[in-house]
């Protein structure tokens, strides 16, 4: 009995004694800590960005299209009335032909249809002369079959003799014969006044032809717009199809900008950029994407897109160098810079749970551990958030999972929130818990 409690005195003296030193030795790594200096570290306040790839290219503006003014008949230039530069609209005469030989013509054209007008008359009048004949002709003939049929009853009846019947009868033959003759010639007539008014047409065709050859010699423009050359001079002989002056369309503009066909299939049809122009260094336009060429450079392989930017106040002329960016569609992210990845070196150290479902994995193998991507970079790191009184800042290591990167930044999928302070440059090595000093240049 006596042993037994000698024992128990024993263990518990034991016990009491392994508590202190463990209770002793965290207080001790408790102190160390807060002994241990403040680390000057920079920090930085995770964000929303966009995390875009904005490739600029650059090409010169052109007018949305472009017009050659020709002549269309030969004559010679007597007058051409604008200039380089000039806007011109549409049907505003810009320059005028010798035309004295047309006006001849229409002349010609006009007597030619005055007189076929005239047959027409004459052939309306005669056909009028025709058809009163035909009316006499017809009273002429109803009177002697009249005279025929009665003298015929007479004859039979013996009242008269049949000489003055057949008289009678010949008579009536012969007025119907009139009136036969008559109508027919109601009907040449009629296919007189047809055939002249054919002519008249005919002649209306061919003067209206000849006016318009000569409003040809006015040459007017096509287009509103402004002159880009003037390539004919006014004395000048010119043929059908000779250019007088080019014009430009510069309602719109376009760019023609040359694309890596590794980077063409991020573009579109109709898709916005962003156009700027260094003659217009503070003021940013929005173009479309109009074509994309289906024929490449065969040696730079570069493919030619056209974009197409709004022109209504006229500011934009041709020849101008155009700045164009194609900004694809993301949605706002956090994003960091990542140097916040590095501060913890490599490998990162992580806190307690960051090492967790790693088992079975090889260390010796990148490709094989869960943290890293098939590129080979991390998927996953580890960041220090800044916690604790602000007076007496600590730094608390936080497992974060990670996107895409680009530009010395890096995209957070996980592990962050917008608003959290974090550590994007340091002092020295940081570990979870440690105190820090932040910087001037800290946010």
């Amino acid at each position: 009995m006596k042993a037994f409690w000698i024992l128990a005195t024993i263990a518990s003296l034991s016990g009491v004694t392994t508590s202190c030193t463990q209770t002793n030795k965290d207080a001790s790594q408790a102190q160390v800590q807060s002994q241990k200096p403040a680390i000057a570290v920079d920090v930085a306040i995770a964000s929303l960005e966009l995390l875009e790839e904005e490739n600029e290219y650059t090409g010169t503006t052109a007018p949305i299209r472009e017009v050659s003014v020709r002549s269309r008949l030969e004559g010679r230039l007597l007058d051409l009335n604008v200039d380089i530069g000039d806007r011109v609209e549409s049907g505003q005469a810009i320059a005028q032909l010798d035309d004295a030989v047309l006006s001849a013509t229409v002349l010609q054209a006009e007597a030619e249809v005055a007189a076929r007008s005239s047959e027409v008359s004459q052939a309306t009048a005669a056909v009028g002369n025709a058809r009163a004949q035909v009316a006499r002709a017809r009273v002429q003939y109803q009177q002697s079959q009249a005279n025929a049929n009665r003298f015929t009853q007479l004859a039979k009846e013996g009242a008269v003799s049949p000489q003055i019947a057949e008289n009678a009868v010949t008579e009536a033959k012969a007025a119907e014969q009139s009136l036969r003759s008559a109508e027919q010639q109601v009907s040449l007539q009629e296919q007189t006044v047809s055939a002249n008014s054919q002519r008249v047409l005919a002649q209306e065709a061919i003067k209206l032809r000849e006016q318009e050859r000569q409003s040809y010699t006015t040459i007017t423009s096509p287009i509103n717009g402004i002159v880009l050359e003037r390539v004919s001079e006014i004395g000048n002989l010119l043929f059908a199809g000779n250019e007088v002056v080019k014009l430009g369309d510069f309602s719109q503009v376009k760019v023609i900008v040359l694309i890596s066909e590794l980077e063409i299939g991020k573009i579109r049809l109709n898709q916005s950029v962003d156009v700027s122009f260094d003659s217009f260094p503070n003021q940013r336009f929005t173009g479309t994407v109009r074509r994309i060429s289906p024929v490449a450079d065969p040696v730079a392989r570069l493919i030619p897109v056209e974009v197409v930017v709004s022109n209504r106040d006229g500011k934009l002329s041709s020849g101008q160098l155009a700045r164009v960016k194609f900004a694809g569609k993301q949605e706002p992210q956090i994003i960091i810079a990542e140097t916040a990845l590095e501060i913890a070196g490599r490998p990162t150290p992580a806190p307690k749970d960051a090492n967790a479902n790693i088992q079975g994995k090889s260390k010796n193998d990148p490709k094989s551990s869960p943290n890293t991507s098939d590129k080979g970079k991390p998927k996953t790191g580890i960041v220090f958030v800044i916690t604790g009184d602000p007076k007496e800042p600590k730094v608390l290591a936080r497992k974060v999972t990670l996107g895409d990167r680009r530009d010395g930044k890096v995209v957070i999928l996980s592990g962050l929130k917008e608003g959290d302070r974090l550590v994007v440059r340091s002092g020295g090595k940081l570990q979870d818990g440690d105190p820090v000093k932040l910087s001037v240049l800290s946010q």
